[in-house]
């Protein structure tokens, strides 16, 4: 008998107050901090243009689980030129919608595909043109603008706690480097209401 009330009183206790979490519902935010690859894998060759990325960004929800997505990034790439490579980086800040096509029955995993303004500055080189064997750099220091789309997922750990994965390419006008890139890379989410 004393087995029977123990377990009783401690099933009571493992599942009385549990509730089925409530994600991505109208009105809730997250802040989320991401970074990755661009425009291809650093192997260590100097001839690979490959680069980084990070940033940060405010995602507000929408019925359906869509949201609305604001933020910043620091993105750089490498321009080979003989045996260094040249930087190139962009700040730009980014304003979109990501709309929820598939998510499951428990509203675990989330996948989106959205669309973003995007508008910034790049620099070549930090804005030094003339290179250590005398040579002069012609691309100039410009603001930037454009579109990204994006296809990202989203994992919840916890009811607050997301992991991200995107794949996303940028077309970015003004520059002097190039108008297409692609990024790939992970993020972590933390609902903040």
């Amino acid at each position: 008998m004393r087995k029977v009330i123990f377990l009783m009183v401690l099933s009571l206790a493992l599942f009385t107050g549990q509730a089925h979490a409530q994600r991505c519902l109208p009105k809730m935010k997250g802040i989320e901090l991401r970074g990755g690859m661009a425009d291809g894998f650093y192997t260590g060759d100097l001839q690979n243009e490959a680069g980084y990325y990070f940033g940060a960004a405010l995602s507000s929800y929408t019925k359906g689980g869509n949201k609305w997505v604001y933020g910043a990034e620091y993105l750089q790439r490498y321009k080979p030129y003989r045996e260094i490579r040249l930087p190139v980086s962009q700040f730009t800040a980014e304003g979109g919608f990501y709309y929820n096509f598939l998510s499951d029955r428990r509203k675990i995993m989330f996948l989106y595909i959205g669309g973003s303004a995007l508008v910034g500055y790049e620099t070549v080189n930090w804005g030094e043109k003339l290179l250590y064997d005398g040579s002069r750099l012609n691309n100039k220091d410009a603001f930037i603008y454009g579109c990204a789309a994006t296809l990202e997922m989203e994992v919840y750990l916890a009811d607050r706690i997301a992991l991200t994965a995107s794949v996303r390419e940028r077309f970015l006008w003004g520059g002097s480097t190039g108008h297409f890139h692609t990024q790939y890379g992970l993020g972590i989410k933390f609902i903040i209401n």
